[in-house]
């Protein structure tokens, strides 16, 4: 029981705090891996590949994902569901709260310069944990590492992952009729390319 309850608190200030989205909850998820030992660098890079690549919110996704590994690990499937559950939970009750006491008050207060200025600092707060959970993903795909602080001697470069990643880019952005396909299709091309090439295996 007491595993569930850090796992609810967890996501509950992930959810509070992560504001910007689903990408800006990836440097929380960092954060919590690395303190309470649930899961890895490598296995969170994982979980968001999964994320993306499933129907709903990355940040939403992630947290069913981590929950259920982590409850699968104290007793079995059958717990690994009640901690999906709770984690997802856990994760959009501050969103729920939010919402509805803003929606309440947001009209009245909406011209009050305090509620203004709020928003306004509450944007490069979005952008820069945006940004972090970017430049996380680059390091873990690209390098292997999971931050800049373990650049050394050891640390390559799997050139095949770049090259991939500019053709999605490329594609994806200046090809007309590429651009505009479903990114369903680019995501199952990616993957059949990963398992015909093995990428990754360098790490």
């Amino acid at each position: 029981m007491i595993l569930y309850l850090k796992l609810f608190w967890e996501f509950f200030q992930t959810g509070l705090f992560a504001v910007g989205g689903g990408m800006a909850t990836i440097p929380f998820l960092r954060s919590m891996g690395t303190r309470t030992g649930w899961f890895t660098a490598s296995q969170l890079a994982d979980m968001i590949a999964v994320a993306e690549s499933t129907p709903g919110p990355v940040g939403v996704n992630t947290a069913t994902y981590v929950g259920y590994l982590v409850g699968s690990q104290g007793g079995g499937p059958g717990w690994g569901i009640l901690g999906a559950m709770t984690a997802t939970f856990a994760l959009v009750l501050p969103s729920v709260i939010i919402i509805l006491i803003v929606a309440r008050v947001l009209e009245r207060f909406r011209d009050n310069r305090f509620v203004r200025a709020a928003f306004y600092g509450l944007r490069p707060a979005s952008v820069g944990l945006i940004a972090a959970a970017g430049a996380g993903l680059v390091l873990m795909s690209f390098l292997g590492v999971e931050s800049i602080s373990e650049f050394g001697a050891d640390v390559s470069v799997d050139f095949r992952l770049c090259i991939l990643a500019l053709i999605l880019l490329v594609a994806t952005r200046w090809i007309p009729k590429i651009k505009n396909m479903h990114a369903v299709v680019f995501i199952v091309f990616s993957a059949i390319v990963g398992v015909m090439f093995g990428l990754g295996d360098s790490f």
